[in-house]
């Protein structure tokens, strides 16, 4: 299978969910407190005897993903910390042999696979149980040498025990490079084991897939990319005083701009040390369910705009429609400009009501719009189009390089 079949699926999801939870979710203080804070890692394996997610239900996860309009999750089997969500052979800091007595991975993989959405695991190469890891080969040959043939053999069980997976995620490959990773070696082992699934950039190798984090790309890019996210401001992992949590509207302005730069949105969020998700989480996802119901066409699927929206907001187009995401609201009329198509029908997305319009002069004219957006988060407005959408010559590549006799003629105009 070539990349390109590989990644189709990505490229067309648009929305997913990152989990970040683990043994760290105990202390509501992040992901990273274990080294933030300097604690002893003896102590912190003994915190273990007190990880209860009795809370824990992947079902009711999935649906909550699935409800948002979200097409596929990744779970964090192993963070920096070293503490194993899923039945490890050569570790006993895991949540199977540890209180949980569980493998929360299982259940993870089984109840997404369920509900029919997409699943990753997500893989820390860096280790914090580990002195090795810190000295790195230069200093303890022969320790990091058994570090990393614990590491290629987890990713190896993650490989062999959980059926298909979408998605392996790994992070934390600083300071060290690919080179002394083995890289290249872990790529051919989840490729033997695993043939359809994807890898991110996260290894010192390109991987088939980019990971922007807490940023979004601007404009169409060369290769697949996937913006991963916090839904509050900082912290991945659960913190009890995190409470500037990202609003409905925020998300929906994410969504329209990686569909339209033709890249994915990463949501993450930080489960209690129970196993549930914060209470305002579950309403974000739930609003931003509500608005991609009525306006997933323009988000799904879509490829980037073709000419130049920023006065009103963002363009996607797909299948002969020109998708208009008008997020600042222009008024009663919204102008159009370097389409190259002409428009058959022009409509509100949510509803299908109609939209009046007037095409002249390279430009398109929307006609009797109300003095208030119908939807303020993010009014859709759908253009249906003669043939596959394009830009006019001078607009193709927007305004600044463009046509330059055509933009003269304008000029002088």
């Amino acid at each position: 299978m070539d990349r390109n079949d590989r990644t189709r699926w990505l490229c067309e999801a648009r929305f997913g969910l990152f989990v970040h939870w683990g043994l760290y979710a105990t202390y509501g203080r992040g992901e990273q407190v274990l080294f933030r804070e300097h604690l002893r890692p003896s102590e912190y394996r003994e915190r273990a005897a007190t990880f209860n997610p009795w809370a824990y239900n992947a079902r009711e996860w999935a649906q909550t993903a699935r409800a948002a309009g979200m097409r596929y999750a990744v779970l964090t089997a192993k963070h920096h910390d070293g503490y194993c969500l899923f039945d490890s052979a050569v570790s006993e800091f895991t949540s199977v042999r540890t209180r949980p007595g569980r493998d929360l991975v299982r259940e993870y993989v089984e109840a997404f696979r369920s509900a029919g959405l997409r699943v990753g695991l997500y893989y820390s190469l860096a280790d914090w149980q580990w002195p090795a890891y810190f000295r790195g080969p230069e200093r303890d040959a022969k320790g990091f040498e058994r570090f990393l043939e614990y590491t290629h053999t987890q990713v190896g069980e993650l490989c062999s025990k959980y059926g298909d997976l979408d998605v392996l995620w790994f992070d934390g490959a600083w300071p060290h490079s690919a080179e002394t990773w083995h890289a290249r070696q872990l790529l051919e082992t989840i490729h033997d084991l695993q043939p359809g699934c994807l890898v991110n950039d996260r290894t010192g190798l390109p991987g088939d897939f980019g990971t922007p984090e807490q940023s979004i790309l601007g404009g169409a890019q060369p290769r697949v990319w996937e913006s991963c996210v916090t839904s509050v401001e900082r912290h991945w992992g659960y913190h009890a005083g995190e409470t500037l949590w990202k609003s409905a509207t925020q998300i929906i302005h994410m969504l329209a701009q990686v569909a339209e730069g033709g890249g994915n949105l990463l949501l993450n969020v930080g489960p209690k040390g129970d196993g549930s998700f914060p209470g305002p989480f579950v309403d974000l996802l739930q609003e931003v369910g509500d608005w991609l119901r009525v306006n997933g066409d323009a988000i799904y699927g879509c490829a980037p705009g073709v000419c130049e929206s920023i006065s009103f907001g963002r363009q996607t187009v797909k299948s002969g429609t020109v998708y208009l995401h008008v997020l600042y609201w222009p008024g009663e009329t919204l102008r159009l400009a370097g389409l190259g198509n002409r428009v058959l029908k022009a409509y509100y997305l949510a509803d299908g009501w109609p939209v009046r319009f007037a095409q002249q002069d390279d430009a398109v004219t929307l006609l009797g719009l109300p003095s208030l957006p119908p939807d303020p988060r993010n009014t859709v407005i759908a253009l249906e189009v003669e043939g596959e959408p394009s830009a006019v010559p001078w607009a193709v590549q927007r305004l600044w390089q463009g046509d330059a006799a055509r933009m003269a003629d304008w000029a002088a105009s």
